[in-house]
């Protein structure tokens, strides 16, 4: 009798302790945000959860409440970045470019533009790039992972160093997407192109890298250290693409970090509210943003005599390279999108998931400007034959004059059934599993792979 409840006492304790989760996320900050409200379902579910992160994300992960495991060094990861750009890697740009043969669109998915040139100097500048993001994170969090045994590790899509420590210590592991999975598609195009060639022509450099880093670890590479064992995807399920990777959907749930509503969004706009957000990354990167200042400028003289309150969220720095702003435009430096969108005829963006979320969730018709965004040259279609908004690819400059601007944004406010269709795929968003929902199929991950 006295075995029996030494056993039974046993299997009590076992289902009182949490498991151990690790989040890995290269050091951006809306990248992170984006794992929030995951990892705190998971916190308030009874687990111990950590976010592992380069040191200069310390700060906005404990502004989140969550604890905070810095790795690597704490150069700026755009630096990093930045010292890609060498005169070598630059003279192949110009080079491709020249012959119109330069692959940057990783939503490209005709056959016959992913040809093995294109598709090979594409994944030699993913390798450098996921090198540069990644590498200095990786020794301290494969050292911190066996000291600390996660019983799962969920990593942000660009951040590989999760993948590598997961499998050194042999952790299952899952990729946090933001954005449609294009580079998941893209990683399957390679492969498959890659398969026709030659033996000796068959270079992998991704793969490569990873595996230098698996078999340092006394581990081997394997697909999963691209793709994950699976994907969370917070996408609203309509727009979803096709893929062999299991998948856990996962409802939208906002986490703008630390924030204040202002007295102004405290009440009803007294002519039709417009948000126009370009992301909380403009000042980082600034030449990496779907819209220029001077494109700026002409979208607010084009919108300037419209009967709107148009309200643009830009860094000071920016707003003072401004030669006018209109009577109708509010200009502020940040505003929680979950406080505002609610109260917006249309959202004006930059491709970013947070607000094209965001709009989708309250049922508010949106226009994305350009292809910033990696998965834009996919989600931007999708967008406009769902009928919820609109997209200007802004392949050359003139694209995005305001004028254009203009026209598609008159025809968001004054058409129904662009938000008729909004509402309909807020609807289905809202439909999709809850964060405390998906930390029971989480568990169900964890106990199937009996790395308890």
């Amino acid at each position: 009798m006295r075995v029996s409840r030494v056993r039974l006492g046993a299997e009590f304790l076992k289902g009182l302790i949490g498991l151990r989760i690790l989040f890995t996320c290269i050091p951006w900050r809306t990248h992170f945000q984006a794992l929030v409200p995951l990892a705190w379902a998971l916190q308030a579910a009874g687990h111990e959860v950590r976010v592992a992160s380069g040191p200069e994300l310390t700060d906005a992960v404990t502004a989140s409440g969550l604890p905070a495991v810095p790795v690597g060094s704490d150069e700026p990861v755009v630096e990093k970045l930045d010292a890609l750009l060498v005169p070598e890697v630059m003279a192949k740009v110009q080079e491709l470019a020249e012959r119109g043969d330069l692959l940057t669109d990783l939503s490209e998915n005709r056959e016959e533009e992913l040809t093995w040139e294109r598709l090979r100097w594409g994944y030699q500048m993913t390798q450098r790039t996921q090198a540069a993001m990644n590498d200095a994170m990786v020794e301290e969090l494969v050292e911190y992972c066996r000291w600390w045994q996660p019983d799962l590790v969920l990593w942000d899509w660009l951040s590989h160093a999760g993948a590598i420590a997961a499998t050194a210590v042999g952790a299952p592991h899952g990729r946090m997407l933001l954005e449609l999975d294009v580079v998941g598609r893209m990683r399957r195009h390679y492969l498959r192109v890659r398969a026709e060639q030659a033996p000796e022509k068959r270079e992998d450099p991704l793969g490569d890298w990873l595996g230098e880093w698996a078999e340092k670890f006394g581990a081997e590479f394997s697909e999963e250290m691209v793709t994950g064992q699976f994907a969370v995807e917070q996408m609203v399920g309509s727009m979803r693409l096709e893929s062999p990777l299991p998948h856990l959907p996962l409802r939208y749930i906002p986490y703008n970090g630390p924030s204040v509503v202002p007295h102004w969004a405290r009440r009803d706009p007294a002519r039709r509210r417009v948000l126009a957000t370009f992301g909380l990354s403009l000042e980082q990167a600034e030449r990496h943003q779907a819209i220029s200042m001077e494109q700026m400028q002409g979208m607010l003289d084009a919108l300037a005599d419209l009967d709107i309150e148009l309200v643009v969220t830009l860094p000071e720095r920016f707003q003072r390279e401004l030669e006018r702003v209109p009577d109708n435009t509010r200009m502020v430096e940040f505003v929680p999108l979950h406080a505002i969108v609610p109260s917006c005829s249309a959202v004006i963006h930059h491709g970013g998931v947070p607000g094209f979320l965001e709009a989708i969730a309250h049922g508010v018709p949106q226009l994305a400007l350009g292809s910033a965004c990696p998965d834009m040259g996919e989600r931007g279609p999708r967008l406009v034959r769902s009928g919820a908004g609109l997209w200007i690819r802004g392949d050359a400059p003139e694209d995005l004059d305001g004028e254009r601007v203009r026209e598609r944004l008159v025809r968001l406010l004054e058409e129904p059934s662009f938000r008729e269709a909004a509402g309909r795929l807020g609807e289905e968003l809202a439909a999709q599993p809850s964060p405390a929902e998906v930390v029971r199929d989480l568990e169900r991950i964890v106990d199937r792979s009996g790395s308890r």
